[in-house]
Order: structure tokens, then C-alpha cells, then sequence
């Protein structure tokens, strides 16, 4: 009696591990951490701002770009995120205490002039805040083909800051009356 409550016991163990058992050597794949968006996240350990949904969108020759993310500062006191890329002046955005700026939504996105990357491929970016070293990300670049992103293209006449003067005749002699 003892041997076949033995067996069945076995039995039921090996039936029950061959049934579960893949769970025990194959990795959870809601335990990995990513980006659900088209962006990407980033996280400094050392500094108290987070970037999420880190993008661009640029115009078809990849002249132009629009960096879109939100940032996040979940400490209580203002910080400074500074982002680089090579070839442009340093973009430094001020968020407040538990508070958060969503370039391209809230608030208009970083234009980026001669950004020289077509869409499809993505720009290494870096990013430093508070009293970190920053980290570097490559944020990937994309097009406006995706209608939630049409707006969000930049225009080719919003490249230059300075408006072309208009020339006026006004040497033109004034009506005879």
C-alpha cells in the first residue's frame, strides 16, 4: 500500500514539473524592462532626472529635427536636464519638483538644426543632470508617416530665425493730387 502511495505521489510530481517546468528555466518576460513607444528611456542612477519616450522626428532629408520626450523629475526640488549632441549647442531644460515637461505635447519640442541623420536611423545623444557624469543613448530618428506624429514634423521655414528683409521702393515720388 505504502509503494503505491510512493508511485503515485512520484508520479504526480514528475507529471506536475513536466507540466510547469518551463517556467522554471525560461526567463519572465514581464520582468524586462523597455521602452513601449517608439523612443527610448533614459535613466541616470546618479542624477535625479528620467527621460521617457526619447525621440526625434525630422523632415525627410534628416536636415531638421524635433527632439519629443517626457522628462521627469520625481525629487521635490527643480532640476536641470542637460542634453548634447554632437555638432549643436547644449539644450538645458528646468523642471520643477515632482513635476513633469512633455516636449511636443505640453510644451514645444528641442529643434535641432543641421541634424544631418535621416529618419530610420537614430543620434547619439547625452544626457546630464544634477551632479552625474550623464549617460549617452542612441535616440532614433524618426519621420512624420505615422499620422500622431504629422504635426510634429518641423517645417523647412521655421529653419532660419531671422526673417529676409522685404526691399520697399521708397524713393517713389508721392501722388500728384
Amino acid at each position: 500500500m505504502k509503494s503505491r502511495l510512493v508511485a503515485s505521489a512520484a508520479l504526480s510530481a514528475i507529471v506536475l514539473l513536466g507540466a510547469t517546468g518551463c517556467t522554471f528555466i525560461t526567463p519572465q518576460s514581464t520582468k524586462t524592462e523597455y521602452a513601449a513607444s517608439d523612443g527610448v528611456n533614459i535613466s541616470d542612477a546618479d542624477g535625479p532626472i528620467d527621460v521617457r519616450n526619447a525621440l526625434i522626428i525630422a523632415n525627410d532629408d534628416g536636415t531638421i529635427g524635433n527632439f519629443i520626450a517626457g522628462i521627469v523629475n520625481p525629487t521635490e526640488e527643480s532640476a536641470t536636464l542637460t542634453i548634447a549632441l554632437a555638432g549643436s549647442e547644449p539644450f538645458s531644460i528646468t523642471v520643477p519638483g515632482g513635476g513633469t515637461v512633455s516636449l511636443g505635447a505640453d510644451e514645444e519640442p528641442l529643434r535641432i538644426l543641421d541634424l544631418d541623420t535621416k529618419p530610420g536611423a537614430t543620434v547619439e545623444m547625452h544626457f546630464q543632470s544634477g551632479d552625474s557624469t550623464g549617460v549617452k543613448a542612441e535616440v532614433p530618428v524618426l519621420d512624420g508617416s505615422l499620422p500622431y506624429y504629422s504635426d510634429l514634423v518641423p517645417s523647412e521655414s521655421v529653419r532660419t530665425s531671422t526673417p529676409t528683409p522685404t526691399p520697399t521702393d521708397t524713393a517713389a515720388p508721392a501722388p500728384a493730387e
